[in-house]
């Protein structure tokens, strides 16, 4: 079983969007999912409980007892575990990617988005821990030109010497109207969006199945 933890110390960043995402993209995709839920919202639990064929498991724990639930799932025998981590609490994040394989750092193209990164960067390096950043929420290229703000943010990633994810989710309505009904945007009829979850799924995917010293 490999385990990913989806991370943003900052809120509002579409972290839960993400990590929902993952989870029924890695479900479509035929593989064993278990989402364990230890945002104290609980909202990645409400969105697949909305879901009406059949999904990904979810459960709910909190960052103390998330060792617990991975343990859990290898009774399981899930294939894959994706925690989904609460907002700016630092102790509960890093029980999370203490016991991740893998962390997706989720960022919007902002600079106080940016500046929380900083700090998850230097926490997952610190922890030794392979990691990737994806933007999210980027507004659409026009003809193909990224919007001022995406190039800052993308020229400041560089900067922090972040490895990007080969994709950039853009603001679209279509992630939370498929979340509300328990859909990824796979199964809705916005190709776009669909292409950009597709493309993050596998590349997550991929990466979660390398060696650690090919990650």
């Amino acid at each position: 079983m490999r385990t990913l933890a989806v991370i943003a110390l900052k809120g509002g960043s579409g972290k839960t969007t993400v990590a929902t995402h993952l989870a029924l993209g890695a479900h479509l995709r035929g593989v064993d999912t278990l989402l364990v839920d230890i945002d104290p919202q609980f909202s990645a639990r409400d969105i697949l409980s909305a879901r009406e064929t059949p999904g990904p498991e979810c459960v709910t724990s909190s960052g103390r007892n998330v060792l617990a639930a991975q343990f859990g799932a290898l009774s399981q025998r899930k294939e894959l575990l994706i925690i989904d981590t609460p907002a700016g609490a630092v102790e509960a994040v890093s029980e999370a990617i203490v016991i991740a394989d893998f962390a997706l750092l989720v960022v919007r193209p902002t600079l106080i988005d940016l500046s929380g990164l900083a700090r998850t960067l230097m926490l997952v390096r610190k922890l030794g821990k392979a990691c990737a950043v994806v933007v999210n929420q980027a507004p659409v290229a026009r003809e193909n030109v990224e919007a001022p703000l995406v190039k800052r943010a993308l020229k400041g990633l560089d900067y922090m010497q972040a490895p990007l994810a080969p994709v950039i989710l853009r603001s679209r309505s279509i992630y939370q109207t498929a979340l509300e009904r328990g859909r990824s945007a796979e199964e809705m009829t916005d190709r776009a969006a669909a292409r950009e979850i597709a493309a993050l799924c596998d590349f997550v995917q991929a990466r979660m199945a390398a060696k650690p010293d090919e990650a």
